[in-house]
């Protein structure tokens, strides 16, 4: 197999809560990570010296890129003598809370597995996946989730299917500076996953809770302040700068005409299974 191509879909959080922060700086949290159609693509081309090379969409430097970093991962921990292209599209927007960058990682992993014929299992890829970053594991699990713990405590769900107005207003939101603020609610109440059993309707699903980072996020972010003052009923996704609404196609129309011109905005819808699944059968 000289190559693969693999799709990285994006991510929304319906509800992000802070429940308390450990000893060693990581917070605890409860979420809805739900799949959505939006995806960057990821092209792998096998190379026989062992050489890494990123091309396509590069944002930043190539060497402290994912992708790169998931396939050094492999790499060493495997000793393949393999090398990799790896060629990204982009679509989802970077520093956005849509999860890009760990999609992209974990399809990576995904399309290495079978490229370079690790058969690794997916349990197996998740556990490596932590090691570059917390919502890797996410997108390895392959289908929407029930999130505990710092993240790691994922849960396999069943969502309806929605539709979402999503929109990024052109700029990144670092993660760390939302997490460090002192500001922000670390106390949030817990409560069990058994609520999901009784949640049917879309809109239902869209009141189980809120997100905790809001707030910070439209303190330390002028531009996320003033999409929340055009959109005051959408919700932040993950830590921003990108936010969504539940909405059908007519009213997701209507929203994105009064938009600046500058702005990015998606209409999505969320997925039952990752795009690549057939890449989880090792």
């Amino acid at each position: 197999m000289p190559s693969i191509s693999l799709q990285a879909p994006a991510k929304l959080n319906l509800f992000l809560h802070v429940t308390g922060r450990l000893p060693n700086g990581y917070h605890t949290l409860q979420s809805v990570f739900v799949l959505i159609d939006l995806c960057d693509t990821i092209e792998l081309n096998l190379i026989n010296d062992g050489v890494i090379r990123r091309t396509g969409d590069v944002i930043g430097q190539p060497e402290k890129d994912l992708c790169v970093r998931a396939a050094r991962l492999l790499q060493q921990k495997f000793s393949v003598p393999l090398g990799v292209e790896i060629n990204v599209t982009k679509r989802i927007p970077a520093g956005a809370g849509m999860g890009g960058g760990s999609s992209d990682a974990a399809s990576t992993l995904l399309g290495l597995n079978q490229l370079w014929g690790l058969k690794l299992s997916k349990e197996r890829l998740m556990e490596l996946g932590q090691n570059l970053g917390a919502d890797v594991p996410f997108f390895l699990l392959g289908t929407n989730a029930w999130v505990e713990g710092i993240g790691e405590k994922l849960t396999a769900i069943d969502v309806p299917e929605m539709t979402f107005a999503v929109v990024w207003p052109g700029v990144s939101q670092s993660t760390p500076e939302i997490f460090s603020h002192p500001l922000l609610t670390r106390d949030s109440k817990s409560f069990k996953m058994s609520i999901l059993d009784s949640v049917n309707s879309p809109s239902e699903w869209m009141k189980l809770g809120r997100n905790d980072l809001e707030p910070v996020a439209k303190l330390v972010n002028p531009t996320v302040a003033k999409l929340f003052e055009l959109l005051p009923e959408f919700r932040l996704t993950g830590s921003g700068s990108a936010a969504f609404a539940q909405v059908s196609e007519e009213q997701a129309e209507r929203i994105f005409k009064a938009l600046p011109t500058d702005w990015r905005h998606f209409l999505v819808k969320s997925l039952k299974i990752h795009p690549a699944s057939s890449a989880f059968i090792c």
